[in-house]
């Protein structure tokens, strides 16, 4: 038992030095009311192996005696897991994330500090939770499929920093839950001066105007229903007949800036959204002014040939429209962050299997992912590098499961990570070269499959 206690005490050390150390979790949770008997597995121990196992790619339980020289018990350990606050667990690693992210911005630098403004990019994404009842009652698996043939799929809207990569508010959802309607959660994690970036889900006249009331500004791309019309002057839907009024933009025309580039007001709708309430819907402005503007990409391999996109920086002369495109483009990399965590750290697949068990999940893996993104921002700064994204995100994460079996502070970056190559007009077919095993669909639950005799394992 003694030679567990200094290995569990090694692995825990570094760790938990970025929430402050052993003794300040351990009294986190005890100011929060959580008690305990004095054990093994206490909260610090608890929450280290938790950040181990995500830190090796979410990892089995039964791996976690290996990484730690000793045993331990997959009961034990789930049971502590469940133990642990919520919302005490919440706000020790929103703080964590606060203040790092404090620390790392000044130090994010490259194309995406843009115009020396924060852009901070909101999209959605999803992930696989076991199939249980619980979890299926929260979040249901997609309606396409039959029961117990699917799994629950927890959507993610997420708000992370474009210059260092960092998730500032991740927010769980339903499927079925649009991403507009959880915008206005995001604005804890926005700061005055902030340009929210972010794709046509997000763009509506409600969400420009909640963020018309703070000085923030936006780009989002246009919504595919929305008539946009570039000529100088042209009718709108206004007062006119309901029968004048199809293909007809529903904005006012207010100036022309240049080819394809527009300012038009925007009309408040008659109609009040689910999901805001009466009296924050009517203390909304009447009309917001945006501007309008298209281009075209001709770059090989892009699927999207023609961007619209609205915005709320009106100033032609400060911000022209070719570095309005040019951030546009840098969207993208929410893509890229997304694809880290499901498919580097295993985010896509949950294993947990109750709800607080999946959001405490949830949670650790942003605190993984950020510590991993301090890293590259460290990396990026002590290097030379003019982009945090150039610096492998794989070999950060490597790096980092390194430095903490072997106790080391990963705030000292003793060897230099992997700077990926400027490779522009990169460009590879999405086709597969692997194929895939050809094994039929489940078309019903697995219980209703029966054996045929003779002939073992095979399905009928």
């Amino acid at each position: 038992m003694a030679i567990i206690a200094t290995n569990l005490a090694r692995i825990k050390s570094d760790p938990l030095r970025c929430l402050g150390g052993e003794s300040r979790v351990n009294e986190h949770f005890a100011l929060a009311g959580h008690k305990w008997r004095e054990r093994l597995l206490d909260p610090a121990t608890t929450l280290a192996l938790f950040i181990l196992q995500i830190l090796h790619g979410n990892t089995a339980i039964t791996h976690l005696r290996h990484l730690v020289r000793g045993t331990v018990a997959a009961s034990s350990y789930c049971e502590a897991r469940a133990r642990l606050p919520l919302a005490a667990l919440a706000t020790l690693i929103e703080h964590v994330c606060c203040d790092g992210i404090k620390s790392i911005q000044p130090l994010a630098s490259g194309p995406a500090s843009w115009l020396g403004r924060r852009v901070v990019i909101a999209d959605a994404t999803s992930a696989n939770t076991p199939d249980t009842p619980p979890l299926q009652e929260r979040w249901p698996q997609t309606p396409v499929q039959k029961r117990g043939c699917g799994f629950p799929v927890v959507k993610l809207l997420g708000a992370l920093d474009l210059a260092s990569g960092m998730i500032l508010h991740l927010t769980m959802m339903s499927l079925g839950t649009q991403e507009m309607n959880q915008f206005f959660g995001l604005a804890a994690a926005l700061r005055a001066g902030d340009v929210v970036l972010a794709d046509r889900g997000l763009c509506s006249f409600v969400n420009i105007a909640l963020l018309s009331f703070f000085p923030m500004d936006a780009v989002f791309r246009m919504h595919q229903k929305v008539t946009v019309d570039f000529t100088p002057h042209r009718p709108h839907q206004g007062k006119s007949k309901k029968s004048d009024r199809r293909g007809r933009p529903s904005s006012r025309f207010v100036r022309w800036l240049g080819h394809e580039d527009q300012i038009v007001e925007w009309v408040k709708p008659k109609q009040k959204p689910r999901w805001i309430g009466a009296l924050l819907y009517a203390g909304l402005p009447a009309t917001v002014t945006v501007r309008e503007l298209r281009y075209r990409i001709s770059m090989r391999g892009r699927r999207t040939r023609v961007v619209t996109i609205a915005t709320t920086l009106l100033d032609p002369i400060k911000y022209p429209k070719e570095r309005i495109a040019e951030l546009y483009g840098l969207r993208w990399e929410v893509e890229t962050n997304f694809r880290h965590l499901k498919q580097t750290m295993k985010l896509d697949l949950l294993k947990c299997k109750t709800v607080d068990g999946v959001t405490k999940e949830m949670m650790i893996f942003v605190l993984v992912y950020n510590l991993v993104r301090a890293a590259m921002t460290l990396a990026a700064h002590r290097q030379g590098a003019n982009d945090t994204n150039r610096v492998s995100f794989v070999d950060a994460l490597r790096w980092l499961c390194c430095a903490v079996m072997s106790g080391s502070r990963p705030a000292e970056l003793a060897v230099d990570l992997v700077i990926n190559p400027i490779r522009p007009g990169r460009w590879n077919a999405r086709v597969k070269k692997r194929r895939m095993k050809e094994y039929d669909l489940m078309t019903r639950p697995r219980s209703e499959y029966a054996e045929p005799s003779g002939a073992e394992g095979v399905m009928p």
